[in-house]
């Protein structure tokens, strides 16, 4: 089994499109470089369907975006489907509002993999616009997953879910190779809080995580999702053998804004092959498997 290769498209969401199939043809576009870069997924920021509202001549009240999306998004993806086969690389579709099943809509991140299977997380933790009732008013999801693609088990999560450590306890249990992270931050403050957490995951469950996050201002469009500030990155365990600073590759740093559609990060490699030999050996310097807190005792005192 080869090491994975990942592309991650920090999306300029602040550009306006003309037409919903103008959205398609930046996927198409982006999908042709990943695979002639020998790319296996490429990951698109959460939220990346938010450029879809620009096409509208009027700007929606906040209460009524999520629905108009969650109408777009089976048509869209009926369109990015085939993407997929043609070009054969599997496609994180960033997050896309979607029926949740107890009612309402959910945040959910939709993985296409060539051969037609399909990969869906709904966000565990909302921000508060997207728990607000005058705002986007989604539902939370309930579960966390972990599947088996080209021999590598991924798992996706989305933005804030990452700053959870209850979450990396439950996919600790999974034994995740790659976690991948669509995220969408307005601030320098909040691409640190996703892009640092991201990189504290790798260590804590001694795997893979790619972080990418949308840019732009859509303002002019969209209230739950406006100023965006994010970048791409991929981070693994600090080890010597890993180049010691936890950091794989060269990654995008944060920004605002881009001149077109957003810049496109491949990865080098991703050491899955490495970092199980390293479990399996033992080889690693300290890290000797997840810290099990059935015992642990947590007590309150004052001085």
């Amino acid at each position: 089994m080869p090491d994975p290769v990942v592309a991650l498209w920090p999306v300029n969401v602040g550009r306006r499109l003309a037409r919903l199939e103008d959205w398609i043809a930046m996927v198409d576009g982006r999908l042709a470089e990943a695979a002639k870069a020998g790319a296996d997924i490429l990951a698109l920021p959460e939220y990346a369907c938010a450029q879809w509202l620009s096409v509208l001549p009027e700007k929606l009240a906040p209460t009524a975006e999520i629905p108009w999306m969650a109408e777009q998004a089976p048509a869209m993806l009926d369109a990015l489907r085939p993407l997929v086969e043609r070009h054969g690389v599997a496609l994180l579709a960033g997050s896309i509002p979607l029926p949740a099943e107890g009612g309402g809509y959910a945040n959910r991140a939709v993985t296409l993999l060539p051969g037609g299977a399909e990969m869906i997380h709904d966000k565990l933790t909302l921000t508060p616009d997207e728990q607000d009732e005058a705002c986007w008013n989604l539902a939370k999801g309930s579960s966390v997953t972990v599947f088996e693609w080209k021999g590598v088990r991924w798992a996706v999560v989305i933005c804030l879910d990452i700053e959870q450590p209850a979450v990396a306890v439950e996919l600790g249990k999974l034994e995740p190779d790659v976690i991948l992270v669509p995220s969408m931050t307005t601030t320098l403050a909040g691409y640190h809080r996703v892009f640092d957490c991201a990189k504290a995951r790798a260590v804590e469950l001694f795997c893979c995580v790619a972080a990418v996050g949308t840019i732009g201002d859509c303002s002019g469009f969209c209230h739950g999702a406006d100023l965006n500030t994010s970048g791409a990155a991929a981070y693994v365990p600090c080890e010597k053998d890993l180049g010691h600073i936890g950091v794989w590759g060269t990654p995008l740093p944060p920004r605002g804004t881009a001149p077109d559609e957003g810049p496109l990060w491949i990865s080098p490699p991703l050491p899955v092959q490495t970092l199980r030999a390293m479990k399996r050996d033992g080889t690693a310097a300290v890290w000797r498997g997840m810290y099990d807190a059935a015992s642990l005792t947590a007590r309150s005192l004052r001085a």
